[in-house]
């Protein structure tokens, strides 16, 4: 017998069964969990049931079973069982000795970095604000888990803008006599030399609960009066002060992909599988904010359902951590119910589990399996290897040789304005990001005229030219030159190449098919008619993971321009204010927008600003008023 190319003799399944079959005569009906073992005391496969003897008889049909499991039969030579109360604790048992065993039958969530928390210390007169992984400490306040150390970061410096908490050791602080640089930059209190009272930071601690614990509308309603008592009192360096906290806080309050304002607490799973690999997306909402996503991808789930795989995923994913009370999948598990229970029992609260259907919640899963398919995508494009996978591509496009250089282009703009064109370059090195080029569309366009956008970008990329600068960006010729298009953008770019006599370079055009389905593109190149690769072949995955590289580099080149267009102050059109005084005023009163509320008296504190120039302000944006 041959399973997957592995010979497997009559004898050494024959052996397997009679050891399952041995144990058997001792193995109860209870709930528990069972441990198959090879020769050497390895465990190959950990499980659990409901009824142990019911559940491990069916190994006793080994003919009946999947090819991987018959192998693991093949092989087992000993068999270990644990009895348990229930159902639920069995699970927990089973999930807790596959993560700690990694027997090599099983799925296997491959998980071992620390997720990173927020702690608040208990026992200092001026609790520090950090983050932390691995195990816990005591008089400790934990908020979290974050899926990165990026995320949170972020929100730390946020709340350091904010709340101005110490991040500093308890020994650093002891150790102070001046305020270090982040008291400077307005992001410590500066606890440390005396710079507030004890009981104004307990405020700020307070504050902080309040914020990480999601009660952040209080918080920010009461920091408004604040703001507005201080600027009555004329006082106007802590009105400034509060303002800035206020306007920091609105960033935290933004952070991050995705804020449903339905979740408080919840983890969101999104399962995507495909060409014998799965991925699970993983998203952290706490506090109605959301802490980041990862991308997870267990093994041995070739031969195994959605449904199976994601509920040994989850609690072995939840084995080392707390779940919250809400978990949002894509995908039903094969028993909810049983799955839930245990998760409720080791978290000491209700844990509900839910697949939605519409609304809120329903996008918030959808954003994440969108996430996961794109995940398994470049990993399917990347474990194929990339020189295999150039080979396959000179196979493909019919060239003599794998390619060393292709260069990828895509346009972004909204209706013309902030327009760009974009390069991107890939080889056997991978993307070669110091080659990558953006373009500036400079000719006018008409609305949506993608043509003129690649024209003009084909020639500026392809013009020869004596400009020693431009020579040496693009000394290299590209053997692919890949398109984001139809026949339309094929056909223009072409003719281009031809116009500028360019020759040995082979161009290739990608399109969605009529329902935009990823997968069923369409190829247009010039020595074959245009054509389809099946779904899951790994050139594919290739050049639909460039094209994507393109498209993304094109998006955020062109939010950039937006951007920085969005960015021009107001105070720009004000005749007689140069860039000194502009930065003077944006400095004092934080934006173009406080500069207009403004009143006259107001504008001369700033520094540099004496009363003429004051006027000036004053009148650009009150025209109707007399002063």
């Amino acid at each position: 017998m041959s399973i997957s190319g592995v010979k497997i003799t009559a004898a050494e399944l024959e052996s397997g069964v009679a050891t399952i079959r041995a144990a058997l005569k001792t193995i109860p009906t209870s709930p528990g969990v069972y441990r198959m073992l090879d020769a050497k005391g390895a465990v190959l496969y950990v499980g659990k049931a409901l009824n142990l003897k019911n559940r491990v008889t069916s190994y006793t049909r080994a003919t009946q079973l999947p090819e991987r499991l018959t192998r693991m039969v093949s092989m087992t030579r000993q068999m270990e069982i644990v009895t348990t109360a229930s159902e639920a604790d069995a699970l927990l048992l089973e999930a807790n000795y596959i993560k700690r065993m990694k027997p090599r039958f099983n799925i296997l969530l491959r998980d071992d970095k620390s997720y990173p928390w927020i702690m608040l210390s208990e026992n200092h007169p001026f609790p520090q604000v950090s983050k932390q992984r691995g195990k816990p400490k005591k008089d400790v306040t934990y908020w979290g888990p974050f899926a990165s150390a990026w995320s949170v970061n972020q929100t730390l410096n946020l709340i350091q803008k904010s709340f101005l908490l110490r991040s500093c050791s308890d020994s650093e602080m002891a150790t102070r006599t001046r305020p270090c640089l982040l008291y400077q930059i307005k992001r410590c209190s500066a606890p440390c030399v005396d710079r507030i009272k004890q009981d104004d930071y307990r405020v700020l601690v307070e504050e902080v609960r309040q914020f990480l614990s999601g009660k952040s509308t209080h918080l920010r309603e009461t920091l408004a009066t604040d703001m507005a008592e201080a600027a009555e009192a004329q006082d106007y360096e802590r009105a400034a002060m509060i303002r800035d906290r206020i306007r920091a806080f609105s960033g935290l309050q933004d952070s991050g992909v995705i804020n449903p304002a339905s979740l408080h607490d919840a983890d969101i799973f999104a399962i995507w599988q495909d060409a014998g690999q799965c991925c699970v997306e993983v998203f952290f909402i706490r506090a109605g904010r959301n802490n980041g996503n990862r991308a997870l991808f267990p093994v041995q789930t070739d031969e195994e359902s959605r449904e199976d795989i994601l509920s040994a995923f989850l609690l072995q994913f939840y084995d080392s951590k707390p779940p919250p009370e809400l978990i949002l999948l894509n995908q039903p598990l094969s028993e909810p119910a049983l799955v839930a229970s245990a998760l409720s029992k080791a978290a000491g609260h209700r844990v509900e589990i839910m697949v939605p259907q519409r609304g809120e919640k329903r996008s918030v899963v959808l954003h994440a399996e969108q996430n996961a398919r794109e995940a398994l995508g470049r990993r399917l494009a990347e474990s194929a290897g990339t020189q295999h996978l150039l080979s396959e591509t000179a196979r493909v496009f019919h060239l003599e040789t794998p390619p060393e250089r292709i260069e990828v282009y895509d346009n972004s703009h909204i209706s013309g304005r902030h327009a760009y064109g974009v390069m991107i370059v890939g080889g056997p090195e991978g993307f070669h990001r110091r080659d990558y080029r953006k373009f500036s569309i400079k000719s006018v366009l008409t609305p949506g005229d993608d043509y003129a956008m690649m024209r003009e970008v084909m020639e500026r990329r392809f013009r020869k030219t004596s400009d020693a600068e431009a020579s040496r960006k693009y000394a290299r010729m590209p053997d692919i030159l890949l398109i984001d298009g139809g026949q339309g953008q094929y056909n223009i770019v072409k003719k281009v190449l031809e116009e500028l006599g360019v020759e040995g370079v082979k161009l290739v055009s990608i399109a969605k098919g009529p329902d935009r389905d990823a997968g069923r593109e369409w190829f247009f190149t010039d020595d074959q008619p245009p054509f389809q690769l099946p779904e899951k072949d790994p050139v594919l995955y290739y050049l639909q993971r460039l094209r994507d590289e393109a498209h993304r580099f094109a998006i955020t080149t062109h939010r950039a321009s937006r951007s920085g267009a969005i960015r021009k102050s107001e105070l720009d059109r004000i005749e007689g204010i140069g860039p000194v005084r502009k930065k003077a005023l944006l400095a004092h009163f934080g934006s173009a927008r406080a500069v207009k509320q403004a009143g006259l008296t107001e504008l001369t504190q700033a520094k540099g600003i004496n009363m003429e120039t004051a006027r000036l302000v004053f009148s650009h944006f009150h025209p109707d008023t007399e002063i």
